[in-house]
């Protein structure tokens, strides 16, 4: 099995010793670039690079520079590693598609668990097809089967099922569904999760059942023999 590779962009050895030791360990390939130029030549020379741990105080290009550069190829997770700490540099970094911000000094251990989380993030965004249970999600289609059997759902059903599905096993409270499926501009009441799981457990049927409430809190959505 191939290993993730992961490119640790940073001016100091002894930082990226650190991150690469612990990276390692967990079973990660890890390429190296003490520069943003020789980050930018890395990335597109190796091609499959999973994930970027970019600082962003470097010579001969820094952080950000890079960051537009690759942004204006790929959706690649970049984690930006800084001795600072602003808002307005945070900000700075969101806006040019930055996934995760961490300040100097950082734990190794939390760094990893950070990297290991949008990794999984990014696996499943780049997943077009789930599968769990008889229920199938074609995201690009945007078509869903049961037991090989096409059903029609509304846009906000689809996107619900396949947040259920991404996220099997999980309890999600009715704020959080509302926050992922219908996104942070939603002010409406989040009971409105409650008639559109109605709605949905109906047309799946006796998959429905796969989805369970939590009381008091929203749902989860779990596969049962």
């Amino acid at each position: 099995m191939e290993l993730v590779k992961i490119l640790v962009v940073d001016d100091e050895s002894r930082m990226r010793k650190l991150v690469r030791d612990f990276l390692t360990v967990k079973g990660y390939q890890v390429i190296e670039a003490e520069n943003g130029e020789q980050a930018i030549h890395l990335f597109f020379e190796q091609k499959d690079i999973a994930l970027i741990l970019l600082d962003v105080m470097m010579p001969k290009m820094d952080g950000w520079e890079v960051c537009k550069t690759i942004r204006q190829y790929s959706k690649v997770p970049i984690i930006m590693l800084t001795a600072r700490s602003e808002e307005k540099d945070e900000l700075l970094g969101f806006s040019l598609g930055v996934d995760e911000y961490v300040t100097k000094p950082f734990s190794p251990k939390i760094l990893v668990a950070r990297v290991e989380a949008i990794l999984r993030r990014s696996s499943k965004a780049s997943s077009d097809t789930i599968e769990a249970g008889g229920i199938t999600v074609d995201k690009l289609a945007h078509q869903v089967l049961i037991d090989g059997k096409e059903i029609d759902l509304s846009y906000k059903e689809f996107e619900l099922l396949t947040y259920f599905l991404e996220n099997q096993g999980i309890a999600l409270s009715r704020e959080k569904i509302l926050n992922n499926v219908w996104n942070y501009d939603y002010f409406g009441d989040a009971r409105t999760i409650d008639t559109h799981v109605k709605k949905l457990r109906s047309k799946l049927q006796d998959k429905g059942d796969y989805i369970k409430t939590i009381w008091g809190m929203g749902y989860k959505f779990e596969v049962t023999e």
